[in-house]
């Protein structure tokens, strides 16, 4: 290690003050003009986002915007020392000193500059392509930890430690956190799994075992649902993916089932009519597409229709809306016609001893 008789003798100590004075004013300019481009490069950037539009100079207003003071310092200090005379180690500090800010310099415009295109990616997702929304923050994510792993590795390669036994090193460490972390990981690439297949979407509602509610979030960890009595489920995505999933979103007509009973003294004339107007009952309701309706069979205490039916929406109130309209009509029809509708029932008969005889 050097001592402070080898650091005071190199040459770049060796100059005068008033190179000192000139190096200073330099530093000093050159410092003030970078402030006022930033300054300049933030207040056209607030102006853009008035407008209602996209501007195509946006992000790299933004981007500029960004420049850090630490990093005009050491640039405006690069400049004030090219006028001094210096040496070769002095010269290959500074060298290293600029180069390495540059990297992180370059990491923060980067990352900006992404988090600004994914930022404008969501605000177009969320008019319509919803399918888009989750995976944004899984990229997001991976983006930055690519974009900052790059700079550490070309910090420590400048620096002259030698990455590549590092890296060697760091690819068996990694073996072992692996194992230990292997739920998150696990979790991790369920996500990823998620954003590429895209089996459901934020706004997508859906049914995971016992749990039903609409997908508000899909994170790194896990999937956050709203439940139809408002509190949240939070489920991790490697579970998620391992279930049976319900995806009601992808919905796009709902077939509905349903029976009807009547006695067993309805005549006979009515039972080969009642199809009939079930059919016509369902055709006139809106939205909707009759299937069949039949006599289906004989019950211990009723005769049994079945009835198939389309509402042609996924809308659950607007199925619940017609199935109401329907089972009306079906009331007022039967009450016209004299039709009674059947109910759990028993007859017993009773035969006397004597009749017997």
């Amino acid at each position: 290690m050097p001592d402070i008789h080898e650091i005071a003798s190199l040459p770049i100590f060796e100059n005068s003050m008033s190179a000192w004075l000139i190096a200073a004013a330099v530093t000093a300019v050159v410092l003030t003009l970078l402030l006022s481009l930033r300054g300049f490069a933030r207040r056209h950037h607030a102006r853009l986002l008035k407008t209602p539009e996209t501007e195509l100079l946006e992000i790299p207003a933004l981007v500029l915007g960004r420049t850090t003071l630490l990093f005009f310092i050491v640039l405006s200090i690069f400049f004030g020392l090219k006028t001094l005379k210096t040496g070769p180690q002095s010269q290959a500090f500074i060298n290293s000193a600029i180069t390495i800010a540059l990297f992180w310099q370059l990491g923060i415009w980067t990352a900006a500059a992404a988090a600004a295109w994914l930022d404008r990616k969501r605000r177009r997702s969320l008019e319509g392509d919803k399918a888009a929304i989750g995976s944004l923050g899984i990229i997001s994510f991976l983006v930055n930890v690519v974009i900052w792993s790059l700079v550490l590795l070309l910090t420590l390669d400048n620096l002259g430690i030698n990455i590549t036994a590092l890296v060697a090193g760091l690819g068996i460490g990694g073996i072992a956190v692996a194992l230990a972390l292997q739920n998150v990981l696990g979790d991790l690439f369920a996500s990823l799994s998620i954003a590429l297949d895209q089996p459901f979407v934020v706004g997508d509602f859906l049914s995971v075992d016992e749990f039903l509610g609409s997908v508000e979030f899909i994170g790194i960890k896990s999937t956050r649902l709203r439940s139809l009595s408002g509190e949240q489920i939070i489920i991790s995505n490697g579970d998620l993916l391992k279930s049976r999933v319900r995806n009601y979103g992808r919905m796009s007509e709902r077939r509905v089932v349903f029976g009807t009973t009547v006695t067993y003294d309805t005549p006979i004339e009515k039972l080969e009519e009642l199809p009939n107007i079930i059919r016509d009952i369902v055709k006139s309701q809106p939205n909707t597409r009759f299937d069949r309706a039949h006599f289906a069979k004989h019950g211990d205490w009723a005769l049994e229709f079945e009835t198939v039916y389309y509402v042609l929406s996924a809308d659950f109130n607007r199925y619940m809306d017609t199935q109401q309209a329907i089972n009306l009509a079906l009331h007022r029809k039967f009450a016209d016609l004299r039709i009674e509708f059947a109910y759990p029932t028993r007859k017993v008969f009773v035969v006397s001893d004597t009749a017997a005889k």
